[in-house]
């Protein structure tokens, strides 16, 4: 009887408020993260983050939000983001 009430919800509902709500969260840590890593350049980078992501300790608390409120798969991709405009920028500054 437990199994046929569990059957009966309508589990396929996709609450779109809470996943909105989440990605929100995920985009202010993020954008936290990342301006702490733009007002922290000047300091040597010592913390490891995902495909060679480096960051100063002074970014620590933020980076620990970042990956709490983001999805480890969109943490890695956003890495994936910064750093490839970090090359290109480093690219057009040097010509």
């Amino acid at each position: 009887m437990a199994l046929e009430a569990y059957t009966s919800q309508n589990t396929d509902k996709i609450h779109t408020d809470v996943l909105s709500q989440a990605r929100i969260s995920c985009y202010k840590a993020r954008d936290a993260f990342y301006s702490c890593l733009e007002k922290q350049s000047s300091k040597k980078p010592t913390e490891i983050a995902t495909v060679g992501l480096l960051y100063p300790v002074e970014c620590k608390k933020t980076r620990e939000e970042y990956e709490k409120q983001c999805r480890p798969t969109w943490v890695k991709h956003f890495d994936r983001q910064y750093c490839a405009k970090k090359r290109v920028q480093r690219l057009l500054d040097d010509r």
